[in-house]
């Protein structure tokens, strides 16, 4: 292995070591001292303070040691030794908040997670973009249509939808339900986890009715009937999914992009064990493209809380502005702390990515490497709809993994907007979804999801791509990769 620094790239890191070392302390609240992007503008300051303290009184929505076993499971991400698998809404939305929808998420979530488990041989980290998704960043404050200019929707814990002006004046309110409706979608998520319909026993049970006539249900039964086959010999040499919770239960955890900080702020906790301040609001947060700015608001809230923490990386983040973003949030160089969540679009891919990948790797610093193939692949319709081509999705993904393979590090998770409902959001797959068929189920909020076929699919080359990087052979994790 080559010197993990030279004398110049040294110099370098202690000059950004100096730099981080010397920033203000921190407090749950010194962002609001920097500048910020993305923030809504509330025109009534007492209300919005109001319902901040509220959410100060409320119970957590996570606890401090589950954000440590996740970040235990990403480390063992980091290390090659285990995948993540991080995926749902583009936006969570009040209306849709039903039971049926939860589970059919989780379903297909479980059946992605199985079909990438049978094909790696490893363990796969099982991360839902749900109960806390509400929050959406916009490319302009404000929309016009028909010549009426409105703030633009950004999700429903800040505004409405609806194209009216009560309807996008920011509430505070909407806080108090996105906080009531991530409790009550929590509830059932762990229910779901532990209370025996993650059981591998119903592999064969977990297929949606609409997917059952898709060319994904044969390639699946074929791996929900070869786990069968293991659990029967298991079973006959006296190892029984009810004396052993591994293969009944499973570990599901939630994360969301920590966009509105006084929500954030208002559900930080002291843990009483460690004295480390946590994000409760979910087990994972992340840093958005637009908001990944070193001196603002949104980079020094979370390098504070000791949760995971995702950071996206876009086409224009540049090495050395990365590598100070590591240093001001993962300084420990702490194992599973950082993911960096590359969006760059399928044809950017190799542009960008090799140049991060060896920043990262001259300086010795443990991350976690997840592709996010939607964001840099929307397109808009000749009718107006935005959508993503499933070729482009598939072939970021297929980039991604090739990259990596090139410069010997670890392709560790995959990103994905994804829905357990039948929707047309998404043109292309096996169901070969035109253009004029978004206007059948095109249902989402704000970005155009994978629909469950299709997220199946993706698993299928995920699973691909990682049975080729295990027989391969990964790249020997270095000594020194968890200092």
């Amino acid at each position: 292995m080559p010197e993990r620094h030279s004398a110049e790239n040294r110099g370098l890191h202690a000059s950004r070591s100096h730099e981080t070392s010397s920033q203000i302390s921190w407090s749950p609240s010194t962002w609001r001292s920097k500048p910020i992007e993305q923030a809504p503008v509330y025109p009534d300051a007492a209300s919005l303070a109001g319902v901040e303290a509220q959410l100060a009184k409320f119970p957590p929505l996570v606890f401090a040691g589950e954000a440590r076993q996740l970040k235990r499971a990403l480390g063992e991400v980091a290390q090659g030794k285990a995948f993540l698998l991080q995926g749902g809404d583009c936006a969570e939305a009040f209306a849709e908040h039903a039971a049926d929808n939860i589970r059919d998420f989780f379903r297909v979530f479980l059946q992605m997670a199985v079909v990438m488990t049978f094909a790696a041989a490893s363990p796969v980290v099982k991360v839902g973009r749900i109960a806390g998704q509400f929050a959406k960043p916009r490319s302009t404050p404000n929309e016009t249509i028909d010549g009426i200019e409105l703030p633009s929707y950004r999700g429903d814990i800040v505004n409405g939808i609806e194209f009216d002006g009560a309807s996008r004046i920011p509430d505070p309110q909407r806080q108090l339900d996105a906080y009531r409706q991530s409790a009550a979608t929590l509830n059932l998520l762990r229910a779901f986890a532990t209370g025996g319909y993650a059981n591998l026993e119903n592999a064969h049970r977990w297929m949606l009715g609409f997917v059952k006539d898709s060319p994904q249900a044969s390639r699946y039964e074929e791996v929900a009937s070869r786990i069968t086959e293991a659990l029967e010999f298991m079973r006959a040499i006296g190892l029984d999914p009810e004396t052993h919770q591994e293969l009944r239960q499973t570990a599901f955890y939630t994360s969301h992009e920590a966009l509105l900080l006084g929500y954030e702020q208002a559900l930080t906790r002291v843990d009483s064990t460690s004295g480390d301040h946590y994000a409760t609001s979910g087990h994972m947060v992340w840093i958005g493209d637009r908001t990944r700015q070193l001196d603002h608001a949104h980079v020094e809230y979370c390098r504070g809380i000791r949760n995971p923490i995702g950071l996206k990386c876009g086409p224009s983040l540049r090495p050395d502005d990365l590598l100070r973003l590591i240093d001001v949030l993962n300084p420990e160089n702490e194992a599973g702390r950082l993911t960096l969540i590359c969006r760059f679009g399928a044809d950017k891919v190799g542009e960008h990515l090799p140049e991060l990948i060896r920043a990262v790797e001259r300086e010795g610093r443990t991350v976690v490497w997840s592709c996010d193939p939607m964001h840099g692949n929307t397109i808009k319709t000749a009718s107006g709809y935005k959508t993503r081509p499933f070729d482009r999705v598939m072939k970021e993904v297929k980039s991604f993994f090739a990259v990596h393979q090139a410069e010997g590090s670890y392709a560790g998770g995959v990103h994905l907007e994804m829905t357990g409902k039948d929707v047309t959001e998404c043109t292309g797959g096996a169901r070969a979804i035109s253009e004029m068929d978004l206007r059948d189920r095109y249902h989402t909020y704000c970005d155009p999801r994978l629909n469950a076929d299709q997220a199946i699919e993706v698993a299928f080359l995920v699973a691909e791509l990682l049975k080729a990087e295990r027989s391969q052979g990964a790249k020997p994790v270095r000594a020194d990769a968890a200092e």
